[in-house]
């Protein structure tokens, strides 16, 4: 079953096209070994193969044109083919899904609570109700007030999945709340992985707040834990295919070997603070 898995995410991440996936623990830093960690022990607890929580960057750095295409992208994955056959490999053939969106530390909003997704029906009512949720910004960009947030949720889910997952997407580095790497660690060591999928459309600029590594930002500051990756969106065509292959992968519990690139020396390669250094040397707070 899990070669099945294994060479079904690879023939589907080469076809998609999408360059850059790096995984965490091929670079150096090993990432440690876990067992099925079953957070949700209620008695009628669904079994589920994977619990995903879909994070959300909605800060003023996503622009309306942003959010749309991340939403879509999100929408038309669930729905996909590639989905559903992933789906159907897995040893229960069901995943539980919640999406909610963050900006600054304070700042999280469950836009759909846990639903399953067993087939085509359910993820249809899935993608029907993130696409019905209305678009909001909000300020500051706080990736570890996400995870923060992102890890109580699967306490109570309603379901017990053999693998926890939180998928991060945005466009900018922690400049707020509390420090990012001891989220992160603290979050792989309960047994979760974090996947991520940074925005980099645009092209930093004198006074702005983005950055031009912030794929390497995320593989060395924000993903971890068993069989982490990364995929960057570099063009604004690329959203709905690197989506779409992201979750394909995240269902299918696998990463493409033959496309893997080291994500993390012993070392960072980039500042892990670097966003909240940013911040003060423009506003001084």
């Amino acid at each position: 079953m899990r070669d099945r898995v294994s060479n079904f995410a690879i023939i589907l991440a080469v076809a998609a096209g999408v360059v850059g996936l790096a995984v965490w623990n091929e670079g150096g830093r090993a990432a440690p070994t876990f067992g099925p960690i079953l957070a949700d022990k209620s008695p009628n607890a669904v079994a589920v193969d994977v619990e995903l929580v879909l994070a959300v960057d909605v800060s003023y750095s996503m622009d309306p044109d942003e959010q749309a295409l991340q939403r879509e992208g999100y929408i038309t994955g669930i729905t996909s083919r590639e989905f559903m056959q992933a789906l159907q490999q897995g040893m229960n053939g069901k995943v539980a899904v919640t999406y909610f969106e963050w900006a600054g530390p304070t700042d999280q909003k469950i836009i759909m609570p846990w639903r399953l997704i067993d087939g085509p029906q359910t993820a249809a009512a899935v993608a029907k109700e993130i696409a019905g949720a209305p678009y909001r910004r909000a300020a500051r960009t706080s990736i570890s007030g996400a995870l923060n947030f992102a890890k109580p949720l699967f306490d109570a889910s309603g379901y017990r999945g053999i693998r926890r997952v939180v998928d991060v997407s945005g466009d900018g580095t922690n400049n707020s709340g509390e420090r990012l790497v001891p989220v992160r660690d603290d979050l792989i060591a309960a047994g979760m992985t974090i996947n991520g999928l940074p925005i980099m459309l645009k092209r930093p600029t004198p006074g702005s707040m983005d950055i031009e590594d912030l794929d390497v930002y995320y593989e060395d500051c924000v993903i971890g834990g068993p069989a982490a990756f990364v995929v960057p969106i570099r063009e604004r065509d690329q959203f709905k295919a690197a989506t779409r292959t992201k979750l394909v992968l995240e269902i299918a519990g696998r990463t493409p070997q033959a496309r893997v690139i080291p994500a993390a020396a012993s070392a960072p390669r980039i500042s892990c603070i670097i966003g909240e250094r940013m911040w003060r040397e423009r506003w001084g707070d």
